[in-house]
Parts: structure tokens; sequence; C-alpha cells
């Protein structure tokens, strides 16, 4: 049984470095073919680096609200310092470590540090990753709906907290999670989704004037289904696929695609080195290691 999981563990690993590795020698075959990409990247101005590094920042806060929402609905309180560092580090080891391996990261440290109930928390990420599917969701059906998707996605947001403590949804098992704390998870989950749509519009429109916030709309939502089938750090190569697959929706050149994503790669590596920095520099570290003790 043990050598059997540990054989499973091995395919992924070694599958999502093939992967990744084809997804690398794919973008160096795509650069050396459209040269001016690459030069169109090298010239990026620096107000943009610059804003997207700021908004990849915020995109941090947006992490550690949703972090502090599970915590809520776990019904644990850590210091907000706490919180905030347990985001950085599981942000850098969800996207170096191997098969996006954060959240298990901050439920083992919730579970030894804080004796947090692990089936508590994981009914916790799921509500996230629920909320995280919708508001993506939407963004995928705005293309084809428009505007009355905010409308048809609000009040069907504000049905589903209302059935929650009603007699008509017999869910007594889950009935006693915090409501407020599912609420909480909604928004920030929101706010993380909304940055998001933010940074991929200026990518996109930076390399491509004529593109629209609608478009970008659409391809934050594509985009963000990727989380749920990657292996690769940062879901590279996943994210690529799913956002060509909804080329019908957004209508947005492969040449925009590429380009946008290899600066937005590079910005966030950047911003997970500067966390990096700020963390080892502060000696922010020591306050993590019990885990290994």
């Amino acid at each position: 049984m043990y050598n059997t999981a540990m054989n499973r563990r091995l395919a992924r690993s070694l599958l999502a470095l093939v992967i990744l590795l084809v997804t690398i020698g794919a973008s160096i075959y795509f650069l050396s073919h459209h040269p001016t990409v690459g030069r169109q990247l090298l010239a990026t101005p620096r107000p943009v680096l610059a804003s997207l590094l700021l908004l990849y920042l915020f995109f941090m806060v947006s992490l550690w609200l949703v972090f502090r929402a599970s915590l809520l609905i776990c019904n644990a309180a850590l210091p907000v310092s706490e919180t905030m560092l347990v985001t950085a580090y599981s942000s850098i080891i969800n996207f170096f470590g191997p098969l996006q391996s954060g959240p298990a990261f901050r439920a083992l440290y919730l579970k030894k540090r804080h004796r947090v109930n692990l089936k508590q928390y994981a009914v916790a990420s799921v509500a996230y990753y629920f909320f995280y599917a919708y508001f993506s969701g939407l963004c995928l059906v705005f293309g084809l709906a428009g505007w009355w998707t905010i409308v048809l996605g609000g009040l069907g947001l504000g049905g589903l907290f209302w059935l929650w403590h009603t007699p008509l949804l017999n869910i007594t098992r889950f009935k006693s999670l915090s409501l407020r704390g599912l609420i909480f998870t909604a928004a920030a989950t929101l706010l993380q989704v909304a940055v998001f749509t933010v940074i991929f519009y200026i990518e996109l429109h930076t390399n491509n004037a004529a593109i629209t916030f609608r478009q970008a709309i659409i391809y934050t939502g594509a985009a963000n289904f990727a989380l749920f089938v990657s292996l690769t750090p940062g879901a590279i190569g996943f994210r690529e696929s799913f956002v060509l697959l909804a080329q019908r929706l957004h209508h947005i050149p492969n040449t925009t695609i590429v380009a946008a994503s290899l600066l937005d790669r590079g910005v966030y590596i950047a911003m997970l080195l500067l966390l990096g920095v700020l963390i080892f520099g502060t000696h922010a570290r020591r306050n993590l290691q019990r885990l290994t003790q």
C-alpha cells in the first residue's frame, strides 16, 4: 500500500516535471519564431511593472483575507502578524514546492501549532474553492450574458446564504458552520478574482492595446479554472491551455496570450522573491521553526 502511494506521487511529480519542461521548451520555441514578442516584453514600461508588482502584493492581501475567513469558519484565532507570515510562506511554497503544496502546509501548521481540526479546515477550504469556481464561472458566463451576469450572480449568492439557515436546506451537518465566515470567505474570494482581473487586463492591454476589460474578465475566468487541475508551479502550462481553449469566448490572439503570460510569470516570481527577502531578512523564519521540532 505504501509503495503504491509512493509510486503515484512519483508519477505525478514526473508528469509535472514533463509538463513544465514542455511548456518552457514551447515558450522558447515561440519566442524564437516571434522575436517581436520578446522585444515587446523587454520594452515593458517600468510604471507598468511597478503597478503589476503592487497589484500582486494586494493579491497577497486577498489571500490573507481568505485565510482569516477560513480560521473564522474553524473557530480558530491567530494573531494578525502570524496569519500574514503563514500566508507569505504558503504562497512561496505553493509556487516553488511540489504539486501546489501551499494548502497542505497551512493545514499542517494549523494542526501542529494550534490544534485546528483538519476536517473543519477541509470544509473551509472546500467553501473557498466553491466560491472561487463560482466567481470564475461567472466571469466565463459574462462572455455570453454580459452585465446581466453580475445581477444573476449576486442574486444566486444571496439566495444561497438565505437558504443556509432555513428549513428548506436540510444540511444540519454543516449548518453549525459560521455564516459570517462563509460570507467573509465569499467577499475575500471575490476580491481575489477582481484583483486578478485587473492584473490580467494590464498585462494583456500592455501587449495589445485593442484588448478590452470585458475580454480580460472572460480571460480571468478561464485562467482561474487551471487551479483545479494544475500540477506545475503556478499552473504553468495549464493556465495557458485553459485560456487557449476559451479563445472563442474572449477572442484574444495567441501572441498576446503568450506575451501576457510571460510577463505575468516574471512579475509574480519577482513578488515572491521580494516576499522571501522580507521574511528571511527580518528573521521571521524563527517563528515557524517549531514545525520541524
